[in-house]
């Protein structure tokens, strides 16, 4: 797939002329193939994978409109969307004069739906993954406690065929993962809390992750999804007898358990 960056080379000498009015030339002369047509969400998540990547670092400038044409063939209206969505996520900043620049990543919304998978889309490597693991250990512990304070017997039910579910879930680790996220999800929302809802795309796209980390370094088997299973059993007992001290103790263990048997990553992203 054509990136901005990969082309970034070539937006000093490619420019449309009388003899080929369609799209960039190369250098020697041939026609380019372009990603003509892209919706708005899709140049913005190529531009944003850019920035979290480092290809386009804090302070550098984004493409002009000029450019954004030359890359991806599309409208000023277009254009525009993809500055918005950008900004919205704190990414970008513009200024009269100087234009449009990548902003500090401290500005950037970490927890922001599109951000996480366009992080998590990169790559795991050891630093992302502690960094999940902090996050999910900040926030997880937390819900349980609070989940054991206002669950009620619905939230109970829904954690009980989570729970069942990944018993029942064999040497299938798609099964098992996804009956794992449905627990843990089901765990935030019996906080009943809608600022641990708003937290629970960061938990979903981390243990996402992870989990798919771990089914592509380790080979499934049903001894350990019954391992992992009774783990998180004891979270659901101690949420269930209203424990929440217990409960946090029980999530933090499991949390940890995680990151204590996954996968051996690089150190960073290439």
């Amino acid at each position: 797939m054509l990136t901005a960056a990969s082309c970034g080379m070539a937006m000093q000498t490619e420019r449309p002329t009388p003899s080929n009015p369609a799209g960039p030339v190369s250098a020697d002369g041939a026609i380019r193939k372009t990603d003509r047509g892209k919706r708005h969400v899709e140049i913005a998540a190529t531009l944003g994978g850019e920035i979290l990547s480092g290809a386009r670092p804090p302070g550098t400038r984004l493409p002009s409109m000029e450019e954004m044409f030359q890359l991806f063939g599309v409208s000023r209206l277009v254009v525009r969307e993809v500055m918005r969505t950008l900004a919205a996520k704190g990414m970008i900043t513009s200024k009269a004069r100087i234009g449009t620049k990548v902003a500090d990543p401290a500005q950037w919304n970490w927890l922001d739906p599109e951000v996480l998978n366009w992080r998590s889309a990169l790559g795991l490597d050891q630093a992302f993954l502690i960094q999940l693991t902090q996050v999910r250990l900040a926030l997880e512990p937390a819900a349980a406690s609070l989940a054991a304070e206002n669950r009620t017997e619905q939230d109970l039910a829904v954690m009980r065929a989570a729970l069942k579910g990944m018993y029942g879930s064999g040497d299938s680790h798609p099964k098992f993962s996804l009956a794992d996220r449905n627990f843990h999800g089901a765990i935030i929302a019996a906080t009943h809390n809608p600022f641990f809802y708003a937290s629970s795309s960061a938990t979903e796209v981390a243990l996402a992750r992870i989990l798919s980390s771990i089914a592509l370094s380790f080979p499934s088997s049903e001894s350990k999804h019954i391992h992992s299973a009774a783990q998180h059993e004891k979270i659901l007992e101690a949420i269930a007898a209203r424990k929440s001290k217990a409960a946090a103790q029980a999530m933090t263990r499991v949390i940890k358990d995680g990151l204590k048997y996954g996968p051996r990553l690089p150190a960073r992203m290439a």
